[in-house]
């Protein structure tokens, strides 16, 4: 069978040298602007592609050549024209077959719809013409000279933000609302366009054509592009490294030019832009343009930098065949050949950029199932899941499929298969319960002691661990305001009743005796409030029990506020319970009898054997024990408001009864872990029945 005739407008351009070495060679397809590396073998047969014959091709070039080929690798590249549509279709059949493989890459209607809805290209505008024009201007930013300015305004711009950083926080913060959202908008579609026409300009100043430019779209995300395809016609890698970073360099100038302009320029309008332009192209070229794992800036200059052209084929190949050699053992050579390390170091890559996709693509899922209608946002969230998640797995499997027969007599693959069942035996079999959270040691029975209004404290009657009798009074608080209405009251009240006692006397006196006798009676009505009132500045201690002090350093003379705690009375021989607060998902197995370990947060406290005495059906609106808040150091997600913590989800109070507790822990209240002993569970039917709940409440079941 004669081999297929190649284009006659392939071109055929010297590339750079190979990492062991070898020469190698560019082919171009100049209609679709796509470029294919080639080696040494390849270009020899090219060359004697004439012959048309695969025997009479191999059989010459181990004639005149150091190579040893067979009509079998000239038949392996001419499947590859054919891949590749680099070959005429006048050869009988091969318009059928070209036909069918466009249809095979074309698919059906939907695979189309889905793939364009994944990403498509809209090219906007042809700027060969106009960077060629524009081009003497634009070398002048990369001269030294503009590099020395840029370097100085990097320091001054920088400086300025770190001695004046409080501001520059309180403008990123200012900034988070509409018309901030709008600015960060306009500034991000600006950024991006000179991030382009750096790109653009760099690749015009190596002779590169750039054909198109215009916008991407990346899962309905609009990305902007420019062709430089052509900067495979360079055969240094360096020149294709510095095109491949210009956008970023570019975006780096204007945040260092942008930066100094807010710190220069006064409070206004124009500070405000300076600030969004600066702030946006920081992030942008360090978050998103500057990463590996997909096909942006930071992608292509490691490419370049490491001279690997089409890494993350090449990687994601290597690391698929390592999979396959861990897995079963199947000894097959490897798809190219590397050092250990450089080899290990691939593998990582691939992992880390299947993860980093996994993760991109989730989050993206979600994103368009809470932003689009319930039902769409449903099916577009199911094809997130199906294109990026499982069909990868899909293939693997079907490669799996096809070396089943060599897969099944390898030892390997038999211990794979015993680690996979017994992995799964230890998710689905039941395994001992224990729920870890942060929990509360107090005693049962207590007495708080406060300061009623602001006051100053006269006398503690009782130093830190006292035991107090009941009755007694603990503390005596001086209050200046109740003080002189107390004087004042008893000497309006002994003048009432002077006032009284010589009504008799007089005649006109004897005619206010009812009133005075009124006025006497109010007067000892309101002595004895203020008597009531004082007696609240003075507790008494209604059992007998341990005075604990709430801060040691309370001393007598010192002033409180209102409500302010100063001590706790702790009856003696109540009862300690630990008190913890869990979420539906754990209180579920936790039921009244088990047992339960609390070891305090100091490394000092003993551990503590608990049973569980009580569970609350309802679940807790307001946190009563506010150090068990994530913020200060608890488990619980919550939010202050008012003063008060609010679960973020719903929880619910879980009492345990200490069995036996230590006489020098009856001090004080601890804060601590505790563990429960809960019922038996699989660790993956957590998992399951949060999934089932996630689909009962989307789908309305």
């Amino acid at each position: 069978m004669p081999l297929p005739p190649l284009r006659e407008e392939l071109d055929l351009l010297p590339g750079p040298s190979l990492a062991d070495g070898q020469p190698s060679w560019t082919l171009h397809d100049p209609v679709r602007n796509l470029f294919f590396r080639i080696d040494w073998p390849t270009l020899e047969i090219l060359q004697r592609w004439d012959m048309d014959s695969p025997e009479q091709i191999a059989s010459d070039v181990s004639s005149h050549t150091t190579l040893e080929l067979m009509a079998h690798d000239v038949l392996q590249v001419a499947q590859f024209l054919v891949m590749h549509q680099l070959v005429k279709n006048s050869a009988t059949g091969t318009a059928r077959k070209m036909a069918e493989q466009w249809s095979n890459i074309q698919g059906s209607a939907i695979k189309w719809l889905l793939h364009h809805y994944l990403f498509f290209r809209i090219p906007l505008v042809r700027p060969d013409a106009w960077l060629t024009d524009w081009l003497p201007i634009a070398r002048w930013f990369v001269s030294k000279t503009f590099l020395v300015l840029s370097l100085l305004a990097a320091a001054v711009g920088l400086s300025q933000v770190v001695r004046r950083w409080d501001v520059f926080s309180a403008s990123l913060v200012d900034t988070f609302n509409l018309a901030g959202l709008l600015s960060y908008g306009v500034a991000i579609f600006v950024v991006k366009l000179l991030h382009e026409l750096g790109h653009a300009f760099s690749a015009k100043s190596y002779g590169c054509r750039v054909p198109t430019m215009g916008v991407a779209f990346l899962v309905m995300w609009p990305v902007a592009y420019t062709d430089t395809n052509e900067t495979w016609r360079l055969t240094n890698r360096f020149h294709r490294l510095r095109v491949a970073s210009a956008g970023i360099a570019t975006e780096l100038v204007i945040a260092v030019w942008a930066t100094l302009a807010w710190a220069l320029l006064p409070a206004g309008s124009l500070q405000s832009a300076a600030f969004v332009l600066a702030t946006t192209s920081w992030v942008a070229t360090l978050a998103i343009n500057a990463s590996p794992f997909m096909r942006f800036d930071g992608y292509f200059i490691l490419m370049d930098a490491l001279d690997m052209p089409n890494l993350h084929g090449r990687s994601f190949t290597l690391a698929r065949w390592k999979l396959r050699e861990w897995l079963f053992g199947l000894g097959r050579t490897p798809p190219e050949y590397f050092s250990r390390a450089k080899a290990l170091v691939l593998v990582a890559f691939a992992w880390a950029t299947w993860l980093y996709r996994l993760v991109l693509f989730l989050g993206i899922a979600v994103l368009v199932y809470h932003f689009f209608i319930k039902l769409v946002g449903i099916f577009l969230f199911l094809i997130e899941i199906v294109w990026f998640v499982a069909k990868p797995l899909a293939s693997e499997v079907a490669v799996w499929r096809e070396m089943w027969p060599q897969i099944r007599r390898q030892a390997r693959s038999r211990k794979t298969l015993l680690c996979v069942v017994g992995l799964c035996a230890l998710l689905m079999l039941p395994w001992p319960g224990r729920i870890s959270a942060s929990a509360v040691l107090r005693p049962q029975e207590s007495w708080p002691v406060f300061a009623p209004a602001g006051a100053r404290i006269d006398a503690i009657f009782f130093k830190d661990g006292d035991l107090a009798p009941a009755g007694r009074a603990l503390v005596n608080l001086y209050v200046p305001d109740l003080i002189g209405r107390e004087k004042a009251l008893q000497a309006r009240l002994d003048q009432q009743r002077w006032q009284v006692a010589t009504s008799a006397f007089d005649d006109e006196m004897r005619k206010r005796w009812m009133v005075s006798e009124q006025n006497l009676h109010t007067t000892e009505a309101e002595l004895e409030g203020v008597h009531a009132e004082r007696h609240q500045f003075m507790p008494l201690a209604p059992f007998e029990g341990r005075f604990l002090q709430a801060d040691p350093d309370l001393v007598a003379g010192q002033w409180v506020g209102k409500k302010e705690p100063l001590a706790v009375l702790v009856k003696q021989g109540t009862v300690w319970r630990v008190e913890t607060w869990l979420d539906e998902d754990d209180v579920g197995r936790v039921q009244e009898g088990h047992s339960a370990r609390f070891m305090t947060d100091s490394v000092s406290g003993k551990v503590l054997n608990l049973k569980v005495s009580a569970i609350d059906r309802d679940a807790t609106r307001v946190l009563p024990r506010r150090e068990l808040a994530s913020s200060l150091g608890g488990h619980i997600l919550a939010r202050e408001k008012n003063g008060q913590f609010l679960p973020e989800r719903a929880v619910y109070r879980v009492s345990m009864q200490v069995q036996d507790m230590p006489v020098e822990m009856q001090q004080m209240s601890w804060r601590g872990q505790v563990i429960i002993h809960s019922e038996w569970q699989s660790p993956i039917s957590r998992y399951v029945r949060q999934l089932i709940a996630v689909l009962i409440r989307e789908f309305g079941f």
